[in-house]
This record gives C-alpha cells, structure tokens and sequence, in this order.
C-alpha cells in the first residue's frame, strides 16, 4: 500500500542544476512582425477556435487571482500575525500556483486538449501572474497597480508564446518560425529570375518527406536515415504549432508573407538572416473587416539584438552624437519647444538654436476629418443599437409629444424604429438591461471593426510622426537634453482630448528613445526645485499666469516666447543624481553667461524658431486655458517648493530646492555638467 501511494503521488521537477542562461548582447531584443498569409477557411476556424479556447483559460485564471487577491486583503489580522509571505502561499499568490491553477481547468475541460498545449497555459498563467504582482508589490515608485480585473473577449488579441531554447537543439515549445530567408526568396523570385513575388493565396508548406542521413553505418554496412522533421525544412518561411495533445489535425502551419518593396529588403534580411537569434513567435490577431472571419493573424518575432536603423539613420545619429550641444525642451499643449546651444558656450562653436513643434494645417485638416469620421461612427453604432434593443430606451421629448398629439387626435399610434430617449432605468438610474446583453447586429459589429481599424491606423501615424520629428530633433540640437519632469496623465484631465491631437508624451518619450540611440540621454528635472517657467536667463523671477504666453523680463530686457524661454533655461539645469530629478537646480550663472555671450543671436532664437522642423505663428500670445472648477494641475514628481507657482495651489511642505542662485560652492562651471560621452 505504501510503494502504491508513492506511485500515485505527483511528482515536479526540481531546480535546473545548469547555469543559467542569459541574454547576449546586453539583453537588447527587438520584434519583427511577420504577416500570416491565412486564407484557407479550415486554418482560419481553427485559429479561431484557438484564440477562444485561449481566452477562456485566461479568463479562469484571472478570475481565480482576482478572488486570492480580495482574500488576501481580507486576512488582515492573519498578515499581521504570521506575514504576508506565509499569507500568499497559502491562498496561493505565485507563480507556481497560478500556472498549477491553469494545468486544472485545462485537465477539468477536456475539448481545450483539442486546441491547447500545456507550454501554451503555463504561459498564459505567467502573463496573468504578472499582472497580480503589479499590484501586490509596488515599484521603485512605491505604486501598486489596482485590483486584477477580467478584461473582454474582443479585446483578447495576443497569444503570447514561450521563448525556444538556447541550450537544447531544436526546442520550440509552442509557435516556432521554420524554414530560411533563402529558401522564401528562392520560392518567390522562380530561383532569382524576376523580384520577390508573394501571391494572395501562398501555398502551405509540408513537412520534408525524405529520410535524413544521421551520419552513422549500420551493422550491416548501410548509412543510417532517420525520419525528417520540421528542423529539417528549408523552404519558405511559415509559422507551426503543434495543436494539442488530443488534436486529430495534426500540426497547423501558417505560411509568412515578407514585405516585398525593394526599401524593407535590409530590414528583412536583419531579423531573419541568422535564424540563431530568434527568440519567441507571439500570435497577434487584428480586427478587419475585409479579411475572412474578420480578423488578419501576425506572427510577433522577438529577435536577440537591436533593432533595424537604415543606413541614412545610423549616419544622422552618428552626426547628432559628434555634436558637442547642451539643449532643453520643454513640453506643452499645443506645442513642443527645444532650444540648444554649444556645451562650450563660445561663439565660435556655433549659435543659439531653437525649434517649435505644431501641428501643421495639412494635420489639422486631416484630424478634423478623423473627427467627422468618428462621430459619424459614433452615430451609426448608437442608431444601430437603439433600433436593435428598441424595448431598451424611452421615448425623445419629441417623440413622446408626438405620440400624445396622435392620442389626443384619436389616430392610431405609429411604431418608433429608434427611439432616441434614455435608456430604461429603474429608480436609482441603473439600467434594466446591462448592455452587454443587448442583441448587435451584423451591421453594428461591422461598423465597430471600422471604427477600431480607424483608431489602429491613427495611433500608428501619431507614432510614426513621433519617431520621424524626434529624429529631427537630435539631428538639429544633439542626443543631451533636458525636460521638465511632469505628469502628463494630469494634463488630460484639464484639457482632454486635445491632447491627443498633439501627443506631447508620444513625443517626449519618442526623443528619449533617439537620444539614447544616438549616445545622449533625456534627463528630466523636477520643476519644483527648478520653476523654469517663472524665471529669466539673468537669474531674475518672473511671474506669469497660464495665459501669458510671452515672457518680458524688466530686469535685463528680455522678450521672447514663454515656452522657448523655458527651454533655454532648461539646458543650464544641473544634477547632483541625474537619475533623481529631485535633484536638479537651476544654474543661473551660466544662463547669463551664455545670455551675455550670445546676445543677438540667442534672444532671436527665443523669439522665434531658427531651425525650420514644425513652426507657427498663431496663438504665439496666448494659449487657451480651461476654466478651473478645482485646484488641479500637472502634480510634480519630485518635491515640493515653499511657495507654489501662479494658478498651481500647493500645500507648503519640504521642498526640494529653492530655484534662484546657488552659493558659489554648489555652481557648476558653464563647461557643461550635462554631457554625456560613449
């Protein structure tokens, strides 16, 4: 009965006993996507019935996370008594029970062994786990995330895949991407007689037929063969995975299409040329509706490197790096602007520089038809769901008067298709009906694939026009330079949707990355122990409201652009810990040595923009403000000052350093503390 027990007892492995393996290269990856050309309609139910059996694993184990976190937080008296740790373990809040917790429902429904491995749930575990320790532990910031939620079934689009092995040959334990980058060309360029030519329907490929030579003799004489594989295929490039355990379909592959514009031919043959390097296949799946099934499938490639820069690129980061520049930035509603000048702060090494970043009319023109577009969407969606649940809403006012007239005029009523009252609620303003269980039409589901295909292509121009103007940025000022450290979340809050015309965080986190790229770095500075907008280059307070968009200093007679102002000031801001922005301080010495030196030349530059990247001239005076119901404003990061800027109420506490001049033994030269140097 004992040596039964000992059978019947499930066994885990132990810790890996081998080293453990790293990331080359500094741990830098970059992803690839890979477009899957899935045309077939048995490949496309399939990867339907995938992406739903994935969902539903998920949805159980973030529901069974979500009930351990509301536990975990009620056992109080029990943390305080024997620890969270010992708390944890027991309500099984780890990584290791999440993923024994999906190994269950995977093993309790026995149709998803038809569409899902066991490497496939274990990761999906990890991702849910991930979530969970967001908001047990808190950052280096001291923030948790909130509590787990359960998202939507539509907004499921990702299947994330597990990383191949690098110390076992051929060990891809979910997606893996076959075949090689000559074998695709030699398919679709007829053995290199004409370009690459990929048709709409590109045939599936198959697993080598043929025996492979093992390099050993048998007894006999004969050379041993062994059965080919996959690993063996060096055709055209396709995506496989090997379905379930209890799948009868066998392996499902989903041939690669690569862009065949002569111009991405580099960038091709960089992620795909030394297969060595490819780390995890993530299946992504996007909403359109001319696709079949309405969705088109890509294949996320994680390559162990860096990522693709163009020779015209690498060439301008390499110029942008030999520059020997010291520039701020400072970030706006409406605009962002940058100033820089020579670290040296000698005439000789060049001039003041100075760029303002607006949306042009060409921009403006195509966002307000975005506008019209989306709202007329918006309409289409509302109308389609009235007339669908008409039961759902009341009558308009005007309806509703209508209807009376008939009554009173003893004529029969006349059916209303769309209803264009509230929606029917009970007394306390809860609807009757959650909408979620309303009946969509094909119609409306149709027009919402529009809408988020429209929003996709939107936000991918707005972070294609971010990395094309930070590259202009560094190209014109240099990879070193300074910005104000705020929080743009609050920004929304005041102005909204405006910015997301503008995108200033999709800029400002943009030219991080460049700057980086190119050598230097984006060093952020708190605005409570710097007040850059409240100053003048001669060390002097201004004091300006929000709507004062011109700053005249009575002291030394400077006149320019509020924002271009802070900025200038923005380059003379030093650190004692340029990773802490709390640290930063305004060096007036040198912003006056260098408003002496430039003279002309630099209150030119803060008038107007030197360097024609994006420039306007309207609305250089002022700057429309919303009117505040409350006191709120973008919240610093770092700090507090003893005396709060104009319209931004504070409670005095701590501050973290008085902006103005510093004693002489706190000054930094005016040689530049701010270069960086690879």
């Amino acid at each position: 009965m004992v040596m039964q027990a000992d059978q019947t007892k499930q066994r885990f492995r132990g810790k890996n006993k081998a080293p453990k393996w790293v990331k080359p290269n500094d741990g830098h990856v970059s992803v690839m996507v890979l477009p899957l050309a899935v045309t077939n309609p048995a490949d496309v139910s399939r990867l339907e019935k995938l992406f739903a059996a994935m969902w539903s694993v998920k949805r159980a184990v973030q529901r069974d996370a979500r009930a351990k976190v509301d536990a975990f937080w009620a056992a109080g008296h029990e943390r305080e008594r024997d620890g969270a740790k010992k708390v944890r373990q027991r309500l099984g809040l780890t990584r290791e029970a999440l993923e024994r917790c999906a190994y269950k429902h995977l093993e309790d429904a026995g149709h998803l062994k038809h569409h899902l491995s066991k490497a496939l749930v274990m990761h999906m575990a990890d991702e849910v786990w991930n979530g969970v320790r967001r908001h047990l532990f808190p950052d280096t910031t001291g923030r948790r995330h909130g509590r787990p939620k359960t998202g939507r079934r539509h907004g499921f689009t990702r299947i994330p895949g597990r990383a191949r092995s690098h110390t076992t040959a051929n060990k891809w334990e979910t997606f893996r991407l076959v075949g090689t980058l000559t074998g695709h060309t030699t398919a679709y360029t007829g053995g290199g007689r004409h370009p690459v030519q990929q048709p709409r329907r590109m045939p599936v490929p198959t697993v080598p037929a043929d025996g492979v030579p093992t390099g050993r003799t048998s007894a006999s004489g004969r050379p041993v063969t062994r059965k080919a594989t996959w690993w063996d295929h060096t055709g055209p490039l396709a995506v496989v995975f090997a379905g379930g355990p209890d799948s009868p379909r066998g392996d499902l592959v989903l041939p690669v299409r690569v862009s065949q514009r002569p111009g991405q031919w580099a960038r091709v043959g960089h992620f795909l040329a030394d297969p060595s390097k490819w780390h995890k296949v993530d299946l992504v799946r996007r909403r359109r509706t001319s696709a079949p099934g309405g969705w088109v499938y890509e294949a996320h490639l994680m390559v162990l490197g860096v990522g693709y820069a163009s020779p015209a690129v690498r060439a301008m980061r390499e110029r942008a790096a030999s520059q020997d520049r010291i520039g701020g930035v400072d970030g706006n509603v409406s605009n962002l602007s940058i100033v820089s000048l020579p670290a040296s702060l000698d005439r000789s090494d060049g001039a003041p520089a100075s760029t303002e970043i607006t949306l042009t009319p060409q921009e403006r023109t195509l966002l307000e038809r975005e506008a019209r577009k989306r709202r007329g969407r918006a309409r289409a969606l509302e109308r389609s769901r009235r007339a669908t649940n008409a039961a759902q809403y009341r009558l308009s006012k005007r309806q509703a008067r209508r209807a009376e007239r008939r009554a009173s005029s003893g004529l029969e009523p006349r059916g209303v298709s769309v209803p264009g009252g509230a929606r029917a609620a009970r007394v306390d303003g809860v609807p009757k009906q959650a909408f979620r269980r309303d009946r969509l039409s094909r119609g409306y589901r149709a027009t919402r694939i529009r809408q988020a295909e429209a929003a996709s292509s939107a936000a991918e121009r707005r972070r294609h026009r971010a990395r094309i103007i930070a590259r202009q940025i560094i190209a014109v000022h240099g990879p070193v330079l300074v910005i104000e450290d705020c929080d743009i979340r609050a920004w929304y809050r005041l102005w909204g949707r405006r910015l997301s015309q503008t995108t200033p965080g999709m800029l400002v986190s943009a030219l991080a990355v460049e700057c980086e790229a190119a050598g230097g770095r984006l060093l952020r500075a708190s605005t409570w122990s710097t007040a850059l907008s409240q100053h003048c280059l001669c060390g002097e307070r201004v004091r300006k409201t929000l709507r004062d968009r011109v700053h005249s200093c009575a002291a030394c007679g400077l006149t320019g652009r509020r924002d271009l102002v802070s900025a200038a000031l923005a380059a003379f801001v030093r650190f004692t810990d340029t990773d802490a922005p709390a640290t930063a301080h305004l060096d007036t010495t040198a912003s006056r040595h260098a408003q002496i030196t430039f003279a002309q030349g630099l209150e030119e530059a803060l008038r107007e923009s030197t360097a024609s990247i994006r420039t306007t001239t309207c609305g250089a005076d002022h700057a429309a403000v919303p009117r505040q119901v409350r006191a709120t404003s973008a919240p610093r990061t770092a700090g507090q000052q003893s005396r709060a800027t104009p319209d931004e109420t504070r409670p005095k506490r701590d501050h973290a350093g008085k902006p103005g001049r510093l004693p002489a033994a706190v000054r930094s030269s005016p040689s530049g503390d701010l270069r960086i140097k690879s």
